[in-house]
C-alpha cells in the first residue's frame, strides 16, 4: 500500500502540474485566432490573384488635435499587435495610427497559392487606405516590414508624406553574397520546425543583443501557438513563400530613387540576414553589419537622417521602448 501511495503521489502532482504547462504553451489557429491584440482588429475583405482574401487592420484613432495619419508595417517574425506601445505613443501625439496584418501573417488569410511580392503586399496596403480615405500617411515599417515601406514609397511617392525604416532588412543582396538558394519546400520544412524554444533563441541573440526580459515571451508565443495549431501547414506554407520573396528582392539597388524625407533607425547590435546559418563561415561573419549597412543605406537615400542606438539589437522600439519613443517623436515630420 505504501509502494503504490509513493508511486500516486508524483502523478497526481503532475496532473496537477498539467494546467500551468498548457497556460505556458498556447494553441492559435492559423490566423492567430485566440491571440488578443491591444485594439479592435477590422478586416478589409478584397479580391487578388483571383482570390477573396482578407487583411486584418487596427485603426486608432488619435487621441489629440489630428497631426495625420502614419502606417505601421511589421517585420515577418512579428505581427501588427507587436506595434503596441508604438501605437499608443503615436495615438497620444495626435496620429491616426492604421496597423495592417499583410496577407500571409498573422490574422491575415493565409492563400496556399499566392505569388507574393512587395509589388503585391505594396499595392494591397494602398487599397486597405484608399478603402479607409487615407491619401497620404507617414508610413513606417520594421525588419521585412521596411522592405515593404521602401517599395511603398517607390510605387506611391505621392502618397507618402516621411519614410520611416527601423532596421529594415533587403540592405544587401544575401542572394549576390553567395548565401545559397532554397526551394520553397525547402523553406517550408525549415519553417516547420519552429518551437518556442528556437524562436527564443533566435530573437535573443539578433532582436535583443543577448538580452531577455518575461515581456518578450508573448511575442515568442504568438508565433509559436500557429506552429502548435491546426493550421501549422499553412503558416509554414505562407511563410517560406514569404522567405523566398525576401531572398530574391532585395531593395538595396533603387534606394538611390526614394524621393521622401526619410530616417533611418538602427540597432547596432542587430546582425539579421536571411539565411546566414546557411552560409560559409567566412561569408556568415560578414553578413548583418547593420553599423556599416546603416550608414550605407543612409549615403544611399536622398534626404535621409540616420539615428543608431549603439546597444540594441533587431528590434529598438520593443529592447527599449523609451529610447525609441523619444527619437521617433523628435524625428517625425511637424
Amino acid at each position: 500500500m505504501f509502494r503504490h501511495s509513493r508511486l500516486f503521489l508524483p502523478i497526481v502532482a503532475l496532473l496537477s502540474f498539467a494546467p500551468a504547462l498548457a497556460a505556458e504553451a498556447p494553441v492559435y489557429g492559423p490566423e492567430l485566432e485566440g491571440f488578443d491584440y491591444p485594439y479592435p482588429v477590422k478586416q478589409f475583405a478584397f479580391v487578388s490573384q483571383g482570390q477573396n482574401l482578407h487583411m486584418a487592420y487596427m485603426d486608432v484613432a488619435a487621441a489629440k488635435a489630428p497631426r495625420g495619419a502614419i502606417v505601421l508595417l511589421h517585420g515577418k517574425n512579428f505581427c501588427g499587435a507587436t506595434w503596441e506601445a508604438a501605437i499608443r505613443v503615436l495615438s497620444d501625439a495626435g496620429y491616426r495610427v492604421i496597423v495592417p496584418d499583410q496577407i500571409g501573417f498573422c490574422k491575415s488569410s493565409k492563400p496556399g497559392d499566392y505569388l507574393f511580392s512587395f509589388e503585391q503586399l505594396a499595392g494591397n496596403t494602398r487599397a486597405l487606405l484608399a478603402s479607409l480615405g487615407v491619401e497620404k500617411a507617414t508610413i513606417m515599417g520594421h525588419s521585412t516590414g521596411g522592405m515593404l515601406a521602401i517599395r511603398y514609397a517607390l510605387m506611391y511617392p505621392g502618397q507618402v508624406r516621411q519614410l520611416v525604416l527601423v532596421d529594415p532588412i533587403g540592405l544587401e543582396d544575401w542572394k549576390a553574397e553567395g548565401v545559397p538558394s532554397l526551394s520553397v519546400d525547402q523553406w517550408t520544412e525549415r519553417e516547420l520546425k519552429t518551437s518556442a524554444e528556437s524562436v527564443r533563441r533566435y530573437e535573443q541573440a539578433t532582436y535583443y543583443s543577448g538580452e531577455w526580459k518575461p515581456a518578450y515571451d508573448r511575442w515568442v508565443e504568438m508565433l509559436a501557438g500557429m506552429y502548435r495549431g491546426p493550421g501549422r501547414e499553412a503558416v509554414a506554407r505562407d511563410s517560406a513563400l514569404i522567405d523566398e520573396m525576401i531572398y530574391t528582392q532585395p531593395v538595396i539597388y533603387e534606394l538611390g530613387k526614394l524621393a521622401i524625407p526619410t530616417v533611418l533607425f538602427i540597432g547596432d547590435k542587430d546582425t539579421t540576414a536571411l539565411g546566414k546559418d546557411l552560409a560559409p563561415p567566412e561569408l556568415r561573419a560578414k553578413l548583418g553589419d547593420y553599423p556599416e549597412l546603416g550608414k550605407n543605406a543612409a549615403r544611399l537615400i536622398p534626404n535621409a537622417k540616420l539615428i543608431e542606438f549603439p546597444t540594441l539589437g533587431h528590434a529598438p522600439q520593443m529592447q527599449d521602448p523609451d529610447a525609441f519613443r523619444k527619437a521617433l517623436l523628435e524625428s517625425l515630420a511637424p
